[in-house]
C-alpha cells in the first residue's frame, strides 16, 4: 500500500495525513494521523499510550483510553487559531505507540511504565505527552521527569486530590500517585497546584494533609467567582518559572462534557473552561504531560474522547509556541 500523503513544514517536520486527500475516517490509527516514531528521523514530541487501569478503585475501562483518544483525534486540523501556531508544523510530533504492561501485577506495571518512558525519552530526547490509562501512571512518569529536570511543578487538573495514602492497604493506586510523588521528592512543593477539585472527601483532614504535601488548590467552584482569567492568574503565580508537568484527569470536566470516565463527579468544569486555562499557560516551561482516565465504555457520542483529544492538541500547541520562541 502506498504511504498516505503528509505535508512537510518549511523546517522539515512531517505532519498529519492531508485530510483533503485522505478523508479523516481513513488513514493510519495514530494520534491525529501523525507519523509513527519509526517513520521519521527525529522527534521533538512523542505521544505515548499507556493502556493500563489496574489501579482504579471504581469503574474500570481506562485501558482502552489511548485508542479512544486517538480515534477522536482524527478531526484535528493543522492550525491552532487560539494559540496562532501549527502544533504539527513548528515541531516534529510522532506517535510512539503503546507500552505493553502487566495488567495483573501493579508493581511490575509501574516499573515497566517507568522503564519504557525513560527509554523513549533517552532515545529521542523528546517531550513526552502520555495518553492513559488510569492516574497511577503519573507516578512512574514523574520519576522520569525528576531524572531529566529535577523536582517539577505539577499542575494537576482533576475532580480528586489523588494524594490519599492507601486504598485497602495498597499504596499504589490511581488515588495515591501525588502523595507518593511528593514523598519521593519528585515534585516542587513550593509550586504545585490542583485545579478543578470538588465533591466529597474522606475526612476534613484531607485538605490540610494535601497542603503539607505541597499543593495549592483551586476549587471548581472558584471558576464562578474568578473566571478563567482569574484562575489562570492564580495558577501562573503558583507555578512561576519552574519546569511544569501537566497532568489532566478527564474527570476534571463535568460528566455532561466527559461521561466516559471511572469516577465522575457533578459540578465540574466545562470543556471551554479547561481549554481556556490550558491556553493561559502559554510561555511556561512545560516539560511533559499526561491525559488520563478516559474510559470509553461509559462514553457517549465520543464526548469524552473528543475533549481529551483537544486537551492533547492544546498541550502540543503550547509546546510548539515555546519552541517557536526558542
Amino acid at each position: 500500500m502506498q504511504d498516505p500523503p503528509r505535508p512537510t513544514s518549511p523546517a522539515g517536520h512531517v505532519g498529519a495525513v492531508d485530510a483533503t486527500v485522505v478523508p479523516r475516517f481513513a488513514g493510519p490509527p495514530t494520534f491525529a494521523r501523525l507519523p509513527r516514531l519509526d517513520e521519521v528521523a527525529r522527534a521533538d514530541v512523542a505521544i505515548l499510550g499507556v493502556p493500563f487501569d489496574a489501579g482504579v478503585s471504581y469503574r474500570p475501562g481506562a485501558r482502552f483510553g489511548p485508542a479512544h483518544i486517538r480515534a477522536a483525534s482524527r478531526l484535528l486540523r493543522p492550525y491552532h487559531p487560539a494559540l496562532a501556531v501549527e502544533p504539527f508544523g513548528a515541531q516534529q510530533v510522532v506517535d510512539a505507540g503503546d507500552l505493553g504492561v502487566n495488567p495483573f501485577d501493579l508493581g511490575a506495571a509501574i516499573a515497566a511504565i517507568e522503564d519504557g518512558a525513560r527509554s523513549l525519552a533517552e532515545a529521542t530526547g523528546a517531550t513526552l505527552v502520555t495518553l492513559g490509562g488510569d492516574h497511577t501512571i503519573a507516578l512512574p512518569l514523574l520519576r522520569v521527569m525528576r531524572e531529566r529536570h529535577g523536582p517539577v511543578a505539577v499542575l494537576h487538573f482533576d475532580a480528586h486530590l489523588d494524594t490519599w495514602d492507601t486504598y485497602f492497604g495498597a499504596p499504589y493506586t490511581h488515588g495515591t500517585p501525588f502523595r507518593r510523588a511528593s514523598e519521593e521528592g519528585l515534585i516542587d512543593r513550593t509550586a504545585s497546584c490542583h485545579v478543578g477539585i470538588r465533591g466529597p472527601l474522606y475526612a476534613a483532614s484531607d485538605l490540610p494533609e494535601d497542603a503539607e504535601l505541597g499543593f495549592e488548590l483551586v476549587h471548581a467552584d472558584e471558576f464562578e467567582t474568578l473566571g478563567v482569567a482569574g484562575v489562570v492568574e492564580r495558577v501562573r503565580d503558583r507555578l512561576g518559572d519552574a519546569p511544569v508537568y501537566v497532568s489532566v484527569d478527564i474527570d476534571v470536566l463535568d460528566p455532561a462534557y466527559a461521561p466516559g470516565t471511572g469516577t465522575p463527579e457533578a459540578g465540574g468544569l466545562t470543556s471551554r473552561e479547561l481549554l481556556g486555562v490550558l491556553r493561559g499557560l502559554d510561555g511556561l516551561h512545560i516539560v511533559g504531560a499526561d491525559v488520563v482516565e478516559v474510559a470509553p465504555a461509559y462514553d457517549h457520542a465520543e464526548l469524552t474522547g473528543i475533549a481529551a483529544a483537544h486537551v492533547v492538541y492544546d498541550l502540543l500547541g503550547l509546546l510548539a509556541r515555546r519552541r517557536d520562541r526558542a
